[in-house]
């Protein structure tokens, strides 16, 4: 039985129904993502199950999907299909599936993946565990809000870190870049009362938590929707002065500001609060004024250039990281060495390189007569990749002999006999033992790689 349906959700205290039951979240795509998952295994948590860290041992089973490229609607169908499997061996197991290409996609899932047992929103996560227990006794259940009922914030969550905590300031994004689907599956910018994001990180820092993350898809826009004192101003740096406020927190990081929007006034609130981590995320996207224009992005390459002076000239050593994608529509050898010109001269810490992929329903889908050959795409993707790596390895190795401030975040996953952390400016540090999770101390920077640094103890 398949069915569409929009179920109520309750405040009420449930029951705990699935004692001692195993559940397992695969989560796809951004931080906001992350975020949702760590509601969801709160709410699994709540109704008595404990978490499996393989998905073979589960129960049950949550998808949390991501539309932002097309490979990850591939690797979603790729995954469904081999979960079909895990599915049959026990008619008592439930596979849900939530996010954005759930939010997007629904008939499409139920057509390509029937077995699976709920798919839900991005809009109505906290209705998870009255969907699965409506699909216990019904079957397959479909249910998506296309408007927010519950921004999530007061749900219970597990944290993957006891010390570093996501919390979101806004949810929905009001630009309206052609290559993205998110305005269309997270919805217009809504912004969280300040006040209740204040009070929701007193809570995290009674908890121990020592570091969070402020998640928007345009920090630098918060505040705006709200009128505070009358005015519809970005209200973003009054914010994190009132956070810095809080007593026993020791970071503050954010993403991601967006280029158009990061001002002079955000900058010198970053740079006297030495709380506020040394780190501006300032997504490219292209360095050629020609594709910024059709990816309507909103600056040109030189108004980027300057800001990322501002940045510098403000900040004493900062770290710059960015976003790039590689093989826009029409992006011509003109723009994509324009975008290496703009690498060369901003010196990232480090880059997130994407390939371009068409998402169903954007503008940039249906620009196929400018689509640039795949083998091209390929080729400047490798010369840009190296290009960051030259860049890495340089701007990390200046750490040499230094002694930089490391929090501490957990073990290793590659050496268990080693602790992992990050500097001030977001840098990983391998360090060379283990040590308490959640402290704050000083290490001496022996050795680096592109991509970490190697610490020990002072």
């Amino acid at each position: 039985m398949e069915e569409t349906i929009q179920l109520l959700p309750t405040k009420s205290k449930r029951i705990k129904k699935r004692e001692a039951l195993k559940y397992h979240v695969k989560t796809f795509g951004c931080q906001m993502n992350e975020y949702d998952t760590e509601k969801v295994s709160g709410l699994f948590e709540s109704d008595g199950m404990v978490l499996t860290e393989r998905y073979e041992d589960a129960d049950i089973l949550f998808i949390n999907t991501c539309t932002i490229r097309e490979n990850a609607d591939n690797k979603l169908y790729g995954t469904l299909g081999e979960l079909k499997r895990w599915k049959l061996q026990n008619i008592n197991r439930r596979l849900l599936v939530g996010g954005c290409a759930a939010q997007k996609d629904r008939d499409l899932i139920r057509k390509k993946a029937p077995w699976v047992d709920v798919v839900l929103g991005t809009n109505n996560i906290s209705n998870i565990l009255e969907l699965l227990d409506h699909s216990d006794i019904n079957g397959p259940i479909t249910e998506i809000y296309e408007q927010i009922i519950d921004d999530h914030t007061d749900l219970p969550s597990i944290r993957e870190s006891s010390t570093t905590a996501m919390v979101t300031i806004q949810i929905g994004c009001n630009n309206s870049c052609t290559f993205c689907i998110v305005p269309q599956v997270r919805g217009s910018e809504i912004s969280r009362r300040p006040t209740d994001i204040y009070d929701e990180i007193v809570k995290l820092t009674n908890n121990k938590v020592k570091e969070i993350i402020l998640l928007g898809q345009n920090v630098n826009s918060y505040g705006r929707d709200l009128k505070i004192d009358g005015n519809r101003s970005p209200y973003f740096a009054e914010l994190l002065q009132m956070i810095c406020k809080i007593n026993n927190l020791e970071r503050i990081r954010f993403v991601s500001p967006h280029p158009k929007d990061i001002n002079q006034k955000v900058i010198d609130v970053v740079n006297e609060n030495p709380k506020i981590c040394n780190h501006i995320h300032l997504p490219l996207q292209s360095g050629s004024d020609q594709i910024l224009s059709k990816m309507h992005r909103g600056y040109n390459k030189n108004k980027y250039l300057d800001k990322v002076k501002m940045i510098r000239q403000t900040i004493e050593n900062v770290s710059i990281t960015s976003d790039i994608i590689v093989g826009f529509p029409g992006e011509t050898e003109y723009d994509f060495n324009e975008t290496i010109e703009v690498m060369e001269e901003s010196k990232f810490d480090s880059v997130y390189l994407y390939k371009f992929s068409p998402r169903p329903g954007t503008k940039a889908s249906y620009m196929v007569e400018s689509f640039v050959n795949e083998k091209v795409v390929d080729e400047r993707f490798e010369i840009l990749k190296n290009l960051q790596t030259d860049i890495s390895m340089n701007n990390l190795s200046k750490y040499l002999d230094s002694t930089q401030k490391v929090l501490v975040d957990g073990l290793s996953k590659k050496d268990k006999t080693k602790s992992t952390g990050k500097t001030d400016g977001g840098n990983i540090v391998i360090l060379d033992k283990i040590y308490p999770v959640g402290k704050l101390q000083d290490f001496k920077i022996v050795r680096n790689t592109p991509f970490v640094l190697y610490g020990e103890s002072i």
